[in-house]
């Protein structure tokens, strides 16, 4: 990775002195070894701060809807090819302008030491380039290239750990459900990490009316999870931030892992991967089956 690093740097320190992006937003070292965590630069002298490695976990394009980001200028993000299907729903509901965005794509084998689970089955491994497949997000940079293999878009082995919940009796879902949200504090870095949670205002903020208790007890909690889950629906590109992010060890993906099968199932739309696509939430098909209202 150290050629990438460099190129990456080097590109950073173009855009920069050349005015041409006013807010590079990228990966510096943490303080803990084996950890990065998001930097952003303004001055084209701080561009040798920026790293790449198999710690770069987070999703930058979080970023994107900021407006302390936003408001210095154009920006430039870096992106794995997992975190660009994010811009593109960020594109599809018209949160950023595109022409005020420069994307840098990082070709990547994967994250993690052992490797994420997630990695093992990405089929985005290499952010599409400028001219490429018109049926993705191209990004304006590509640097590097990943050597892996890129799984398949439908990989049962992806939805292995959904399976075996969809496996069990109601009142096992139930149970083991419980048993997960019972642990939840309601921090929301789940909702603080995710690129498409950018309302401004959260319906668990709201309290005239209040839609979901604000105390962490059991019926707030689920009520949080279950209305996250169906916001997020159709609209998650599964990159695994919200998981990572919680304190307690929520397997929040299972969720949204779950939402995504059934939207693929019944709306053949898979989130992120086609920016010339209309989103599912978003279309309207007088032959979609009704067959859920009684």
């Amino acid at each position: 990775m150290a050629d990438a690093v460099e190129e990456l740097r080097a590109l950073a320190r173009d855009l920069l002195s050349k005015g041409a992006v006013q807010v590079f937003v990228g990966y510096g070292a943490g303080s803990v070894a084996n950890r990065t965590i998001p930097l952003i630069i303004t001055s084209a002298d701080r561009a040798g701060e920026l790293v790449w490695n198999k710690h770069c976990l987070n999703n930058l394009a979080v970023y994107l809807t900021r407006q302390e980001v936003l408001k210095r200028g154009k920006v430039a993000v870096v992106l794995k090819g997992c975190d660009a299907r994010a811009v593109t729903g960020l594109l599809q509901e018209t949160q950023i302008p595109r022409e005020r965005v420069v994307l840098v794509g990082m070709a990547c084998d994967g994250m993690g030491e052992p490797l994420l689970e997630m990695c093992r089955h990405c089929d985005v491994h290499t952010p599409a380039a400028p001219g490429g497949d018109a049926h993705r997000l191209a990004c304006d940079h590509v640097i590097g290239t990943a050597t892996a293999a890129n799984a398949a878009p439908d990989d049962e082995a992806a939805f292995a750990d959904v399976a075996k919940i969809e496996a069990m009796s109601p009142a096992q879902r139930w149970a083991f459900w419980q048993e997960q949200f019972s642990r939840c504090v309601r921090c929301y870095a789940c909702r603080q990490v995710c690129p498409l949670c950018y309302c401004k205002r959260c319906a668990v903020e709201k309290n005239e009316p209040q839609w979901i208790a604000s105390s962490a007890h059991e019926a707030g909690n689920f009520a949080w999870h279950m209305i996250r889950a169906m916001h997020l629906a159709g609209r998650c590109v599964a990159c695994g931030a919200c998981e990572r992010a919680c304190p307690q060890h929520i397997p929040l993906t299972l969720l949204s892992k779950k939402m995504a099968k059934s939207v693929a199932a019944h709306f053949k739309y898979r989130a992120g991967t086609d920016p010339t696509a209309a989103p599912a939430v978003k279309t309207f098909d007088s032959s979609d089956d009704n067959s859920f209202f009684r």
